[in-house]
């Protein structure tokens, strides 16, 4: 598949949502959790369930976004030994077994160290439709930005309630295939409520791009979906999987689980 055709699939899942009046829904799973290949099937799974996009989380042992759930799961794939070669794996077999959009969303450092181009070029080799980087400013981007263009790769930058609208549009100007919106100050994890914070950046990010603007850190049920779907292009759930994954007897219950959850989301987002 063509640099090209990678971005189109991307552009195209969460153009396809628009044109179905509802928001897109975005899965993530760290790749090796619970294992290298429970994590391919977990990520298939989602895809296969209701999910148009899935994000491949590369485990970090020091995470700065990550709340505790993401963090259990991340210390159990490095324990087992997760490479990175074992995350671009995970893009391609899920990517293959499905057709749709897999992006991996990776702190920086790792990808430096691994080499920029080298990264790229592999990812996109996978199939892989882009990578979402929480902690690389946008000054600091540049390198990554033209391997990304080279291979026809989207850079997803994230914004947060904290942004100020020069900011804001500085980010998003570097940006492409989406804008993460993180619906509130803090790390990943399920909450009660969403809140007010998430809508209202939302309407400042769209002030300033046209790009699809998904909101995560939060939504964990059908019933935030749908309150998050009223007002973003996509709704991100993450932590709510992993819990499930982590509280399952076994790899097949666990499964079952996620795809019950992305089954019920997936009729969340279409409640608008």
């Amino acid at each position: 598949m063509s640099g090209l055709q990678r971005g189109a699939l991307l552009d195209a899942a969460l153009a396809g949502a628009k044109a179905e009046n509802r928001a897109a829904l975005v899965g993530y799973l760290p790749a090796g959790f619970p294992t290298v290949e429970g994590g391919i099937a977990a990520c298939t799974a989602l895809l296969e369930s209701g999910c148009d996009v899935v994000e491949v989380g590369l485990p970090h042992s020091d995470p700065v976004l990550d709340g505790p759930v993401i963090q259990t799961a991340d210390d159990i794939a490095l324990k087992g030994g997760v490479r990175i070669a074992d995350v671009i794996r995970t893009v391609r077999e899920a990517h293959a077994a499905t057709g749709k959009p897999v992006l991996i969303m990776t702190y920086w450092n790792p990808v430096d160290r691994y080499g920029v181009e080298r990264f790229a070029e592999e990812l996109a080799d996978a199939g892989g439709a882009g990578c979402i980087l929480p902690d690389l400013p946008v000054e600091e981007a540049d390198g990554w930005r033209k391997a990304a263009e080279r291979w026809g790769l989207a850079t997803v930058f994230v914004v947060a309630p904290s942004s100020q609208d020069g900011r804001l549009a500085r980010i998003t100007a570097a940006g492409s295939g989406f804008v993460y919106a993180a619906s509130l100050m803090g790390v990943t994890g399920t909450r009660k409520s969403v809140g007010r914070e998430a809508q209202k950046l939302v309407a400042r990010t769209r002030a300033v791009t046209s790009l699809p603007v998904c909101v995560g850190l939060g939504v964990s049920n059908p019933q935030q979906a749908a309150e998050v779907a009223e007002f973003a292009d996509g709704v991100i759930v993450g932590s709510a999987f992993v819990k499930l994954l982590l509280a399952a007897d076994s790899l097949d219950a666990g499964l079952a689980e996620v795809r019950a959850l992305a089954g019920e989301l997936a009729v969340g987002v279409r409640r608008k």
